[in-house]
């Protein structure tokens, strides 16, 4: 499959380096031969053709042997009589009819009626099989036909007569995909090309470990540079960003605009106006400093969230002249920061990672900035509004520079009453005000700095958790500045060990995961655990004591930064049940 993909690749240069209208006006080959550039393809329309009919064939056989299937479960089961039926029974598998090979089963008629179950069964697995055998090699000639396809569009274009093919053949390349999902990273590069085809395989690879997802990124986000192998190659002395130590936020946003953007995908390098020194270093130290610059009130481009942990595009940059080139800037320091696997020193809200991967919001994210606003949207959803007399419209006050202003939620909103039928419609209005029109110059500006390093195709292989880990990283959690801020209630004690204990064998992912089962956050505020804010103002980490009873596990209250843990018999068991919460509900707390 490798020489067909170099053949091709031959082939694919043949056509671009073929004149399109030559002066004589022939449409001639590579070095003057008669083969005319649109003809340079035709030899392998042949194998497009094969692979055509093979996906056709294998089609017909998965839905025959799903006929097969289907037809054999229901003969087993009228085999049993209706006395024995149980609706809640698991389907027969195929093995059920036995090892002799062959079984008398009864029709509806009461006719008996041979059947070769056994027989049926091995031509299902013979059709698994093929598949298992054919799939690698028959996903790289649709590699190489997508190649050819594209070579011969504009680029930005996808192939019409690719579109098709991928969509004639969907329930056979979900087939192989499902197998082997390897075969997306292998040989399904198209997707990140095409918007239409790779929605259709987006849950599965969503599916995939963050790992091979994270390879894949880098190895496309690479792919086609000179250096594509050294992303940081050395760096010519007229490419170096010479930046001013002491006014790093704008003399780094004059020289960034100015460079060239390819150059700075390619490699990078910083120097501090008056220092010698340079390397991955300077680099690493330049991005950790101006991350931090990013969110400086000075510039009033981003406020803290409600818990002092994260940062929110502030509706009332505009304070600032210069606030959507800065926040293009920091869209572009974010983007190269993620080009070179950088990580900034600062933690946005999950609404704003959702903005940059395109996730629509909801009314859970306007809790980084109002919980109390967030829980009265969560009981208005909670509760029948129907004869509570609330008499609230699609139209709400908004703060502007210290102004309240009347806005709209849709048109003619004021005298559209909210009633439990629409009560939701209204939560989501709502929400998008605030976490999305109310800043969505920022956002856009934002994104464009960001898209000139980071195309939107690849970045939605991720979901925002897992946007903040490849931007901020993993934070690190002391603690013991942990226990010192802890209080202990209902029967827990100070010298209750168990749970350090644990806490100290935990992995530092672990750790995290605990932090943000019991307050909302996965990241400790500045000035450590004693800034640890709750509902009401600043909450310590507190562990409550519940009665022990089997398999109970620890649950917890966000708004208060509770722990409930059950008084459990033994450290092991301790550490089991904890475990088995923060891996099934690290993300399941509640504003309650």
């Amino acid at each position: 499959m490798k020489s067909l993909l170099r053949i091709v690749r031959i082939f694919c240069h043949v056509f671009r380096i073929g004149p399109s209208s030559p002066s004589n006006g022939n449409d001639m080959g590579y070095n003057g031969n008669k083969t005319p550039r649109s003809q340079v393809f035709k030899p392998l329309e042949l194998l497009w053709h094969s692979l055509d009919e093979w996906l056709v064939l294998i089609a017909t056989e998965l839905m025959k042997n799903k006929r097969d299937s289907a037809n054999i479960t229901s003969i087993l089961l009228k085999q049993k009589g209706p006395d024995h039926q149980d609706a809640d029974a698991p389907t027969p598998s195929f093995a059920a009819a036995g090892a002799e090979g062959r079984k008398e089963l009864s029709t509806d008629a009461g006719e008996s009626k041979t059947y070769d179950v056994v027989g049926k069964q091995e031509a299902c697995a013979d059709c698994q099989d093929v598949i298992s055998m054919t799939a690698n090699r028959l996903s790289a000639v649709i590699q190489a036909f997508y190649m050819c396809c594209s070579c011969q569009m504009p680029q930005g274009m996808t192939s019409p007569r690719f579109i098709e093919f991928v969509c004639k053949h969907d329930d056979v390349l979900k087939c192989f995909v499902n197998r082997n999902p390897k075969i997306i990273f292998d040989h399904f590069h198209f997707l990140l090309e095409c918007p239409e085809l790779m929605s259709r395989f987006m849950h599965i690879i969503k599916a995939q470990p963050f790992k091979d997802r994270c390879e894949w990124f880098y190895e496309h986000l690479h792919a086609g540079q000179p250096d594509s192998d050294m992303v940081h190659r050395p760096v010519n002395e007229n490419d170096i960003l010479l930046v001013h130590r002491d006014s790093i936020f704008r003399s780094s946003c004059e020289v960034v605009s100015k460079a060239n953007c390819a150059k700075l995908k390619q490699g990078i390098a910083v120097r501090f106006h008056g220092e010698e020194g340079m390397g991955q270093g300077v680099v690493r130290e330049w991005f950790d400093i101006l991350s931090s610059e990013i969110v400086n009130p000075d510039y009033a481009l981003f406020t803290q969230s409600a818990d002092g942990t994260t940062f929110q595009p502030n509706s009332n940059s505009s304070v600032n002249p210069d606030h959507l080139n800065y926040f293009r800037f920091a869209g572009q320091i974010l983007g190269l920061a993620l080009n070179h696997r950088q990580l900034v020193n600062i933690y946005f809200t999950r609404s704003f990672y959702k903005h940059i991967l395109g996730i629509p919001v909801n009314y859970q994210d306007v809790a980084s900035i109002d919980p109390e606003y967030a829980k009265n949207l969560q009981w208005i959803l909670d509760n029948d509004i129907s004869d509570l007399g609330l008499e609230l419209t699609f139209s709400v006050e908004t703060d502007v520079f210290g102004a309240m202003e009347e806005v709209p939620l849709k048109p003619g909103g004021a005298s559209i009453l909210v009633t439990q039928e629409n009560k939701a419609e209204y939560v989501q209005l709502v929400t998008e005000l605030r976490m999305t029109r109310a800043i969505q110059p920022q956002i856009n500006a934002f994104l464009q700095g960001f898209h000139m390093f980071i195309p939107p195709s690849l970045i939605q292989l991720f979901d925002e958790y897992e946007l903040e880990l490849l931007l901020s990283g993993m934070p690190e959690i002391d603690v013991n500045d942990w226990l010192k801020n802890t209080e202990y209630t209902s029967g827990y004690e100070r010298g209750d060990q168990w749970f350090w204990d644990v806490v100290e064998e935990l992995t530092q992912e672990e750790r995290v995961l605990l932090l943000q089962f019991v307050t909302g956050s996965s990241r400790v505020p500045h000035g450590g655990f004693a800034h640890i804010m709750g509902g009401s103002g600043l909450q310590n980490f507190t562990i409550a004591a519940v009665p022990y009873t089997a398999n109970l596990l620890p649950t917890s209250s966000t708004c208060i930064n509770m722990l409930k843990l059950p008084e459990y018999p033994s450290k092991e068991i301790l550490k089991d049940r904890l475990l088995v919460a923060l891996h099934c509900g690290s993300y399941g707390y509640t504003m309650a």
